[in-house]
């Protein structure tokens, strides 16, 4: 059959990135309590295209994909883009996976169980080198330094996320970097709490008040004591309970 994709295009511009994106597929990480953890993932996958093709082949991403899922990770992923650029003849291949990971987590005075959702993401890069990033999206609780300062009677609390990404020269757990996060804020979040354990977060966040600029310093702090990250970037987002926009932080650096 006639390969359209293989066409000569004469407008000589080439494309940066081209492939599927918002493919649904199931994949098992990685799980620093039981080893492994079964999700669905929601996964982009690119090449380069050169100036002289006019198209790329879609289902040759699928066929890579379908030939690792029962041993996909963060360490096969350069296995994957590899293949991306030997069988879709590119010069650069990427791919980014975001899925929701569960973490079973204990209420701080009840102990009650519930298992805690985090959004994680790997992301991989391959040209001449290979870079990857790994990331978490952790939701928490802040409560605000100056409310607390001049009100009579409580202060104003919300709900915040945290986003951390980093670059790394071994191995990281998606639970150590969510540990980093829930540390950083006013108070951990959640999935069940009895009347005892309200009264302790309500307290602990209380006691632990933080702008959004506290928030990401802490993150910055922490992660800067961990080696073997070479680059982060972190973000706190608030979600405002008493005005009509959030408020936001942002820091991003490189470790020598």
């Amino acid at each position: 059959m006639k390969d359209i994709q293989n066409e000569p295009d004469f407008r000589n511009i080439p494309i940066n990135k081209v492939g599927v994106k918002n493919l649904r597929y199931p994949i098992t990480v990685l799980d620093k309590t039981n080893k492994i953890q079964q999700t669905i993932a929601s996964i982009n996958m690119y090449v380069n295209l050169p100036h002289n093709f006019r198209g790329t082949h879609m289902s040759r991403f699928i066929e890579i994909l379908n030939q690792h899922h029962h041993k996909f990770h963060i360490d096969t992923m350069g296995e994957i883009l590899d293949e991306m650029k030997q069988k879709l003849n590119a010069e650069e291949a990427h791919m980014e996976v975001s899925f929701p990971y569960f973490i079973e987590k204990f209420a701080p005075v009840s102990k009650s169980s519930g298992l805690m959702e985090y959004q994680c993401r790997y992301e991989g890069s391959l040209s001449t080198d290979a870079d990857f990033i790994i990331g978490v999206k952790v939701p928490v609780t802040s409560l605000c330094p100056c409310s607390k300062e001049i009100s009579d009677f409580g202060a104003h609390n919300q709900r915040s996320v945290i986003s951390i990404q980093v670059r790394y020269t071994d191995f990281i757990w998606f639970e150590d970097l969510i540990s980093i996060a829930e540390q950083s804020a006013s108070s951990e979040l959640y999935s069940l709490l009895k009347r005892e354990d309200e009264k302790f977060v309500t307290e602990e966040a209380y006691n632990n008040p933080m702008f959004v600029e506290d928030i990401v310093r802490n993150l910055s702090q922490n992660l800067n004591n961990i080696k073997n990250i070479t680059w982060y970037r972190v973000e706190s987002e608030n979600f405002e309970s008493i005005h009509n926009h959030n408020a936001y932080a942002s820091i991003e650096r490189g470790k020598k």
